[in-house]
């Protein structure tokens, strides 16, 4: 099957066309800065050259159309019909607590993705403009959504409930969503390609580590517990993102500092992790350089970073309720920092995960990094969240 697959921001689209049989992309790309008159269309087709243009994209229905012409253009395209794209696959954010899985996305489907962009406002409301571009332009065949937050709705009810009174959870619907599944789903999943085992019989602690990080716990190919929550802003420190903090200091940043709400939002989402500790930037790779040259603060934000993620390796393995075959990272940071993953995996041992240090140079391709005696696996698996969302969307057509 070849699947479109579309992951729509407020002024940017990214795509792929990928053929599930083969898990190849036909070509892939990036719109930037819609509704500028310099917008950037970036394009690449299998094993072909690069293309770059800068020109005029007013919205979004412009940018798919653009998408269409280049898919079907006799020099640079990949197909000869629109006939051959069978199904999109549209990557959605948040689906709130009625989409458990990925989903056609039929009026009701809609309706909820709607309804939930109060929990994602910057997120939802620009998935929902590259659904509808797209379906102007191929509206006689199937679209699906493939939400972030609904690998992570297989959690049991202690993992994702808050100790809060729960009225809160019964009325208002806070409780822990969880997010990137795509990327937690595909790594798992090849992980245990990898290892020749069963995905039905396969424990392990994925970690996405980019500009945003979290961590899940995925026992048997299905998500049981993960890091971030509610929002994403908890769990381990990220490049402008706190992670976890005391509430008792938001309170106190409004009540005795005066800080509004906006402002305290401002500061633990925009000015916090790596950049609010080292008071230089969110980018790991300068940080890891200013430590080098002797930046005490650069230095204590990579602790905080490594500590804070190996505290939730250790915290999640024991939701797999037995053994855990491996320690998968991934994302940006997860598949080119062989320096952080070395930093986070020390102390790891206590788990029976061994590093070997010659492996772990690897940069942003697939290995085995543990020791050969290793108990608990330890690999780089780079990941593929538009091959999983295509996979996904043959999966629920089919």
């Amino acid at each position: 099957m070849n699947v479109l697959v579309i992951n729509s921001g407020s002024s940017s689209i990214k795509f792929q066309l990928l053929n599930t049989k083969n898990r190849h992309a036909l070509c892939k790309g990036l719109i930037e800065r819609i509704g500028l008159n310099d917008a950037i269309f970036n394009y690449q087709p299998e094993n072909g050259q690069k293309y770059k243009e800068l020109l005029p994209i007013p919205d979004h229905t412009s940018g798919i159309k653009l998408v269409m012409d280049t898919l079907l253009d006799p020099q640079k395209g990949v197909i000869k019909n629109l006939s051959e794209i069978d199904a999109v696959g549209h990557r959605i954010v948040h689906g709130g607590e009625k989409i458990k899985s990925s989903e056609r996305l039929t009026s009701e489907v809609i309706t909820i993705i709607k309804e939930s962009s109060k929990l994602a406002p910057l997120h939802n409301p620009a998935n929902l403009m590259g659904v509808d571009a797209v379906r102007q332009v191929l509206p006689n065949i199937p679209h699906v959504g493939v939400f972030d937050t609904a690998f992570h709705a297989s959690m049991p009810k202690h993992a994702y409930i808050y100790p809060l009174a729960y009225e809160y959870y019964e009325t208002h619907g806070i409780r822990r969503f969880g997010f990137h599944g795509p990327s937690h789903q595909y790594v798992s999943m090849r992980a245990a390609e990898i290892l020749s085992i069963p995905i039905e019989e396969f424990n392990c602690v994925t970690c996405h580590l980019g500009n945003g990080v979290s961590l899940t716990a995925v026992k048997g190919g299905k998500s049981v517990d993960t890091s971030l929550g509610f929002g994403t802003m908890c769990g381990v420190p990220m490049g402008t993102r706190a992670g976890d903090v005391d509430p008792a200091i938001m309170l106190h940043l409004q009540d005795e500092l005066g800080m509004s709400t906006s402002a305290v939002h401002d500061l633990i989402y925009k000015q916090s992790g790596f950049k609010g500790v080292s008071g230089l930037t969110n980018d790991m790779r300068d940080i890891e350089d200013a430590a080098a040259a002797g930046n005490e603060r650069a230095q204590l934000a990579l602790d905080l970073f490594s500590h804070g993620a190996r505290k939730y390796i250790a915290a999640l393995s024991t939701s797999l309720g037995g053994r855990m075959h491996a320690i998968v990272f991934t994302a940006g940071v997860g598949e080119n920092g062989p320096e952080a993953r070395e930093q986070i995996c020390k102390g790891l041992e206590v788990l029976g995960a061994k590093l070997d240090l010659g492996k772990n140079s690897v940069r942003g391709k697939e290995a085995i990094i543990s020791t050969d005696d290793s108990p608990v696996k330890i690999l780089v698996v780079p990941t593929n969240e538009e091959l999983m969302i295509a996979i996904d969307t043959e999966a629920i057509l089919s």
